[in-house]
C-alpha cells in the first residue's frame, strides 16, 4: 500500500503567561512546545514528521485525524491543523548513517592509519563501485 505524501492533524496550542506555548496532538498523544508561535509551529511540524515516520517504519496503524471542528479547547487554547510532507522526511531517514563493524588484518589497519585514511569513506566508495551506484 502506498504511503501518503502528506499527513494533516489538529494540534492544540496552549498559551500561559510567561511560559512556552504548549502544543499537543490529541490523536497521537504526543506534545512539544515553542518559545513563540513560529517556534511552536516549527516544533509541531517536526514532531508530527517524527511520529508519523516512526509509525510507518514500525508498521503500526495510523490513527485518523479528528475533524478540526470536533477538537475541544479552552479559552487560552487554539486549535490548528499541522501538516507534514513525508517524502523529504523519508529521504532523510534513508540517508542516515549506520555503524558497521569490519575486520581486517592488523598490518593493513596500521598502514591505513599511518596514511590517515578515512575508513568510512573508503568503505562507502568501495561499496558504491561494487554496487554500481
Amino acid at each position: 500500500m502506498k504511503k501518503p505524501d502528506r499527513y494533516v492533524y489538529p494540534a492544540v496550542f496552549t498559551y500561559e503567561e510567561c511560559q512556552e506555548i504548549a502544543v499537543v496532538f490529541p490523536d497521537l498523544d504526543v506534545a512539544t512546545s515553542g518559545e513563540n508561535d513560529e517556534d511552536a509551529l516549527f516544533s509541531a511540524r517536526e514532531l508530527l514528521g517524527c511520529v508519523m515516520s516512526g509509525l510507518e517504519e514500525d508498521g503500526e496503524d495510523i490513527p485518523a485525524p479528528t475533524p478540526l471542528a470536533k477538537v475541544a479547547c479552552e479559552g487560552n487554547e487554539r486549535v490548528m491543523l499541522i501538516d507534514v510532507y513525508m517524502p523529504s522526511i523519508r529521504m532523510a531517514h534513508i540517508n542516515r548513517s549506520v555503524n558497521r563493524t569490519v575486520t581486517l588484518p592488523a598490518w593493513l589497519n596500521a598502514a591505513a592509519q599511518e596514511k590517515n585514511i578515512n575508513f568510512s569513506q573508503v568503505l562507502q566508495d568501495g561499496l558504491k563501485q561494487r554496487l554500481g551506484v
